[in-house]
């Protein structure tokens, strides 16, 4: 019992610092909680180590879909969501992650950790890259059809690696010069379609290996799920908030420093 105490205590400070990276990058904040939550897992011994990073995506997407929600509501309530893109974009997305949510629980452990951690360098990179360049390229979004293709492959990547999407989608559609802003408030809104259907993915394919009895719904560890989610709803807003006072590069910068350390500890950790 003391362990499922010290569990919910670590998931509730976490959870308060994944919302507001969540509110103010529209991450939806599993490229935080991945890493931090199989080190809790491992460390508390509540999971055989082969299980850990599956069990800390499924619940990281499970969470996601409150903490996204809760951002997406505050990006809307600045005008930050362009609401004539969003749905072509949660098409593809939701699509993309339902399917990965079953086929997740199919890769061996590791080639699900380099595939997280090889994903959000290269985001970084570009991420980085982009901060710098003070002379951006215009260019146009690509018509609805192939915007939802791209989408679907970005949704489908999103749920295997326990995001919520906005690591791929806000380089994706500031690559096609969607206003920094908008990006991150689209992704939040797409976050919660992704967290939904990556979760229902999860929660099917894991209903053999864990039950309900034990704390899990399918792959999702419900006492780590209503740590992270108890603060993270109340910290998002403050994230979003921040957004409209910090200048782009500088979002920019923060977004591409903090995929460094995840993929790094990823690996490592």
């Amino acid at each position: 019992m003391s362990e499922l105490i010290l569990l919910v205590v670590y998931c509730a400070v976490l959870g308060s610092g994944v919302g507001f990276l969540a509110g103010l990058l529209g991450i939806g904040g599993g490229l935080v909680i991945v890493p931090i939550l199989s080190g809790i897992l491992l460390h508390l011994a509540i999971l055989p180590p082969e299980q850990v990073v599956i069990v800390a995506i499924a619940t990281s997407l499970a969470s996601i879909l409150f903490t996204s929600t809760s951002s997406a509501i505050a990006h809307h309530k600045n005008g930050n969501v362009p609401w004539d893109l969003a749905p072509w974009i949660m098409t593809g997305v939701a699509l993309g992650a339902l399917i990965s949510g079953f086929m997740a629980a199919l890769l061996p452990e590791q080639v699900v950790r380099i595939i997280f951690a090889v994903s959000v360098v290269l985001i970084a990179i570009k991420m980085f890259l982009s901060s710098k360049n003070n002379e951006p390229t215009e260019r146009t979004l690509p018509n609805k059809g192939v915007l939802t293709t791209l989408t679907t492959i970005t949704g489908g990547l999103s749920a295997m690696i326990g995001i919520g999407g906005g690591a791929l989608l806000v380089p994706l559609l500031t690559f096609f010069s969607l206003d920094m802003k908008k990006a991150i408030g689209c992704a939040s809104a797409c976050g919660i379609v992704i967290a939904l259907f990556g979760s229902i993915g999860y929660i099917s394919s894991g209903s053999t290996y864990f039950s309900l009895q034990d704390g899990f719904a399918g792959f999702v560890y419900l006492p780590a799920l209503l740590g992270i989610v108890c603060t993270s709803w109340f910290t998002a807003p403050l994230g979003a908030k921040a957004t409209n006072h910090l200048p782009v590069p500088t979002i920019k910068k923060i977004f591409s420093a903090l995929l460094l350390v995840m993929s790094v500890n990823m690996v490592f950790g």
